[in-house]
């Protein structure tokens, strides 16, 4: 039996700022240090063989406070742009809200929700796919089929190809779907097959990004 690990940053910056983020790369917030702490905490019934993390220091910071919560310091890591999140072009540091209110909330709707729409500029959650699926099957599941507990700790865009192939979703359900912040998702393998997922849900984390989320919920943004 083998198990991996999916975890999704903690609050950064501009997502208390309600901004696209992308590539740019922003720190965590106090509460997204907490909350990656918390997280950790929650995942000490595991001992972990190896993590995979982007090159944006909010899955790194996100990354290096779980294992020194959970005692494991020290582990082997990979590191790769592969992973990171999805590059929103022209619309990186601009206000979700605002943007709505420019563009149309339909028009900002698809720019996020759309898995074949590019932003300006930017990737579609299709062109995250091309390079996150790829990574994910030449050097992370060869981990997890050797029997070894893995650690991927990056955003919701770069997660969200490996789940909907681990899961055998429509580009539609993995591109509606919502990945809570610093909330475990746990595949659980047995010869080399997927049998079990778990959504670890702790209390006092902040899961959502911003009101937007909300929107993003109803149909709105």
């Amino acid at each position: 039996m083998s198990t991996l690990i999916l975890l999704r940053h903690g609050q950064s910056a501009w997502n208390l700022e309600n901004r696209f983020t992308g590539w740019t790369d922003v720190p965590l917030t106090p509460q997204g240090e907490k909350d990656a702490v918390t997280a950790g905490e929650h995942l000490k019934d595991f001992h972990f063989d190896i993590a995979f993390t982007s090159r944006l220091k909010r899955a790194n910071q996100t990354l290096d406070r779980v294992l020194e919560s959970a005692g494991q310091t020290g582990l082997p890591t990979e590191k790769d742009s592969a992973l990171n999140e999805r590059h929103y072009g022209d619309l990186q540091g601009l206000n979700k809200a605002e943007t709505a209110e420019k563009y149309g909330q339909e028009q900002v709707r698809l720019w996020r929700r759309s898995y074949e729409t590019r932003p300006p500029n930017g990737e579609s959650m299709e062109d995250c796919e091309r390079r996150t699926l790829p990574f994910f099957l030449q050097y992370i599941l060869p981990e997890v089929n050797a029997g070894k507990t893995v650690l991927v700790a990056a955003h919701g865009n770069s997660l969200r190809p490996i789940m909907k192939y681990l899961e055998k979703l429509s580009p539609e359900d993995a591109a509606s779907m919502e990945i809570g912040l610093c909330t475990p998702y746990i595949y659980t393998f047995e010869d080399n097959k997927m049998t079990h997922k778990e959504i670890r849900e702790i209390p006092g984390i902040v899961t959502k990004v911003s009101i937007t989320e909300k929107s993003v919920q109803k149909g709105t943004v």
